[in-house]
């Protein structure tokens, strides 16, 4: 079903770090993803450009019927008019020149049949037939795919001016999922972060997201998912509703950017692995339900559609092109997505300088897994950033907290009625207040405090960075935050995209040291290290207990995996001898953690009583909604 050139993607980067990227590259034939989560910074941005390519530009006021979703659609228009200005230009350029349409076809990767007829006809020397064949090439030029998402369990309830809720199709997720259906895109929409089924069961009210006559489907599904079970469950409820996946993307759960949703310690390659098993079981499990939706409409469900199975592709911490080998030729995955290098390419990406020196820079001890998301998953960050600067500054001067301005993770209902976000000024100080009224030890009372006050406005701090490249808002008012993968401390300088993806197609220099660990060795650390944090922040109850249990044995199979995978031949550039002494030092590292563990266990009552203050059950139950 891959409908496009390139054997990569650009996945979505905060909500500000590719929010223009389709604008950069999509018109030299590369697919990237735009975040769907804040439109007020979408239209922002949409104005800008409206102004620097002289399109017509009517601003959606923030309190506008129904903003959100014609925001998203506003945006995704111009971005699709603007893409397709470029596209044409670059079409009208001359051959055998050093220029765009030179460089569209030097991007492309050797074994495409494109790039293969692009020098088949540098070496045509007869003008009348090189005439024809250039015009050929020319029609078969296309753009990357401009693609969208949704963190569907981002979805905040919308209420009007009296507090009286809009309903479900107004939802945040409800209303992004609209936007991007009613633009004239055609391309994919995916969703992350969750199975929301209110929102898939939506998706069936647009008629895009179906196959037409001619077989086709204008709006794509991609599913990101981190294992077979969950493809197949998410799967098989949008096939009851005739509803096809695409894609699955599956993501590793830590080494990645942005927030992290880690598997219980299952490792990436264990969940390749049965992907790669239970393949076919995707499409017969789920063609059969769809075709008797369409039955049920009266819709032709053509023969074409019957061969389509989903591509499954895979993301997070792919440093080389070894690797790229080794997730193609053992895995059998069909595509890549890069995400963190492109940060450090500026001719992608959307970033203010400050912020590019601090990636420049970054080493591993300046990445670190944060609690500062409101939304209570862990985020991956950078030290030093506008963003924890601010946020520090707010604390020193006793006043911690965001004033809130676009409420987009507003979930928590612990102290009031509408719900507020965790980061903000008014959450912040009536918690601070409820834990200064208990008696706790010193050290206690400012260790709770801490986990309260390092909350931070990422769904505003995260825009800044593009607003201040793009000259739209100065860096003194714009605190900046981003949320790079580890695998960017390997990355140490600007680069250009032909040399990001001609290090991502391993043709020339390889961008990053040959000592730089397998991704795999990398993952196996990352999941040590969060094994230790679940350990220490463990409340002793059964669940947890067995939890870790489960986690701990499923880590080890894993780790086993990679030794087996170790002992093959490397592709070239591939680290694979720096897996068996990394498995050999966290299996330690696990073990000791874990005996440490057993002796608490040990240590507790026989019913494991819970030694963490907790909440009323009242207080409980008045909490929002989470991820």
């Amino acid at each position: 079903m891959k409908n496009y050139y390139h054997e990569f993607h650009i996945p979505v980067m905060g909500t500000g770090h590719s929010v223009d990227t389709p604008i950069r590259v999509a018109c030299l034939g590369i697919t990237s993803v735009i975040s769907l989560v804040d439109d007020l910074l979408l239209e922002k941005i949409r104005k800008y450009y409206s102004e620097k390519f002289n399109l017509p530009y009517s601003r959606i006021p923030a309190k506008e019927k129904d903003g959100r979703a014609k925001r998203i659609t506003a945006y995704l228009e111009a971005v699709q008019e603007i893409v397709c200005i470029k596209m044409d230009r670059i079409k009208k350029q001359p051959f055998f020149k050093i220029n765009e349409k030179s460089k569209y076809f030097d991007l492309l990767p050797e074994k495409s049949p494109l790039k293969k007829a692009y020098k088949k006809l540098l070496d045509i020397k007869e003008e009348s037939k090189r005439s024809a064949f250039e015009n050929e090439l020319t029609d078969k030029m296309k753009p990357g795919s401009i693609d969208v998402n949704i963190m569907v369990k981002v979805d905040r309830i919308n209420f009007d001016s009296n507090g009286k809720s809009l309903g479900d199709e107004f939802t945040d997720a409800a209303a992004a999922l609209r936007g991007y259906a009613k633009s004239s895109l055609k391309s994919a929409i995916v969703l992350s972060a969750g199975f929301n089924p209110r929102i898939y069961s939506y998706m069936s009210q647009f008629r895009d997201f179906y196959r037409d006559q001619t077989g086709q489907i204008k709006k794509k599904i991609i599913l990101k998912v981190s294992d077979f079970r969950s493809a197949l469950i998410q799967g098989k409820f949008l096939a009851k509703r005739g509803l096809e996946v695409y894609e699955f993307r599956i993501e590793s759960g830590l080494n990645c950017g942005g927030h992290t949703f880690a598997s219980n310690g299952i490792l990436l390659p264990t969940v390749l692995k049965e992907f790669k098993e239970k393949r076919e079981k995707l499409a017969s499990e789920f063609q059969p339900l769809i075709k008797k939706y369409y039955k049920k409409m009266g819709w032709e469900y053509t023969e074409s559609a019957r061969n389509d199975t989903p591509l499954i592709t895979v993301q997070g911490g792919i440093g080389n092109n070894g690797e790229v080998r080794r997730l193609k030729e053992d895995f059998g995955m069909d595509l890549t997505g890069w995400a963190s290098p492109f940060l450090l390419v500026p001719e992608a990406t959307c970033i203010d300088n400050s912020t590019l020196e601090l990636l420049k820079k970054a080493g591993e001890k300046d990445l670190y897994l944060s609690d500062v998301s409101p939304i209570g998953v862990p985020f991956n960050n950078l030290h030093n950033t506008g963003s924890e600067i601010w946020t520090m500054k707010k604390v020193a001067e006793g006043n911690p907290g965001s004033p809130c301005p676009k409420k987009i993770l507003e979930f928590n209902t612990e102290f009031t009625k509408l719900p507020i976000c965790l980061a903000s000024r008014q959450y912040q100080k009536m918690k601070l207040e409820e834990i200064d009224k208990q008696v706790l030890p010193e050290m206690e009372r400012e260790k709770h405090k801490k986990k309260i006050v390092q909350k931070t406005c990422i769904c505003n701090h995260l825009g800044n960075g593009a607003l201040i490249k793009l000259g739209i808002s100065k860096e003194e008012n714009s605190p900046q935050s981003i949320c790079p993968g580890p695998n960017i401390a390997w990355f140490n300088r600007i680069y250009t995209l032909k040399e990001m993806v001609d290090h991502i197609y391993g043709r020339g220099p390889s961008l990053v040291p040959s000592e730089r660990p397998h991704m795999f060795a990398k993952e196996i650390e990352m999941y040590v290290d969060y094994f230790e944090r679940q350990v220490n922040n463990c409340n002793w109850s059964p669940l947890e207990v067995n939890t870790l249990k489960e986690f701990k044995k499923n880590l080890e199979e894993g780790m086993n995996l990679c030794l087996i995978i170790a002992q093959k031949q490397p592709f070239e550039g591939e680290n694979l001898a720096s897996i068996p002494p990394c498995v050999e030092k966290q299996k330690a590292r696990l073990n000791s953690i874990y005996s440490d563990f057993e002796e608490l266990i040990n240590k507790q009552p026989d019913n494991l009583v819970l030694l963490q203050p907790q909440r009323s059950v009242e207080s409980k139950q008045k909490s929002a909604q989470t991820i």
